[in-house]
């Protein structure tokens, strides 16, 4: 698709990987940017168009879609961590909290735009998951049961907007340099080349952005029978 003069939508747009969504569709020509946030002052780039989103609340996610009706990119990049559960241990607020931002979250985003998509020409929806959404992650089991959930619905989103016209893009990343994975020392991936990489999808386009060589791993050893853990 096209994305010189398009409308878009990123939520979680104001820090970390929302940011950079929006930033790169700017870079690449885009004549509008809403900025998805639960606070509009949050919104610090004079170039972007603040809007208030709680993806969890269903009456702000009405308002938003009555409101930016022009849209024909939506990308659903709102998400937290949920570390706060743990695996054996502890309560499931954490967890409870992951689900409903990063899996029901993008479900209503995604209910309430498909009609506008589907009224301004087709367009694209955009998923932003996770490698932990093939993996399981002991550390972090609330957040990863999350991210396979959104693949999930990402790929049920596929097959039904197909008709439409609307190319639904699933991107996945391990680490990416954000607040959210501050904690680790580990690789991790720029939310700038996560944002680069889907702007390439998008052109190109295609259903799925692999933005790091261990989430290529992983995804090419998914065919593999189960065995024993072996560390990721």
């Amino acid at each position: 698709m096209e994305i010189k003069g398009s409308v878009a939508l990123v939520t979680g747009a104001n820090r970390g990987i929302g940011r950079a969504f929006a930033r790169a569709l700017i870079n690449h020509g885009a004549a509008k940017v809403y900025a998805g946030v639960r606070d509009p002052a949050d919104v610090t780039d004079a170039d972007l168009v603040p809007l208030r989103l709680d993806v969890t609340d269903h009456e702000d996610v009405a308002a938003a879609a009555a409101l930016a009706n022009d849209v024909s990119i939506v990308i659903n990049n709102a998400g937290v961590g949920g570390g706060s559960t743990k695996l054996l241990e502890g309560t499931f607020d954490g967890a409870h909290q992951a689900m409903e931002v990063n899996y029901f979250g993008t479900w209503a985003v995604s209910r309430a735009f498909a009609p506008v998509l589907a009224r301004n020409g087709g367009g694209a929806l955009v998923n932003m998951l996770s490698l932990a959404s093939w993996v399981g992650q002991p550390q972090f089991p609330g957040y990863a049961a999350s991210k396979a959930a959104q693949w999930s619905l990402t790929d049920s989103l596929r097959q039904a907007l197909h008709p439409q016209g609307t190319l639904v893009v699933g991107v996945h990343a391990g680490f990416v340099d954000t607040e959210l994975s501050a904690w680790t020392n580990a690789p991790k991936v720029s939310p700038a080349t996560v944002a680069e990489l889907t702007m390439d999808a998008l052109t190109g386009d295609q259903f799925e952005v692999l933005a790091d060589e261990e989430t290529r791993r992983i995804k090419a050893a998914l065919s593999q029978p189960v065995s024993a853990p072996s560390g990721i």
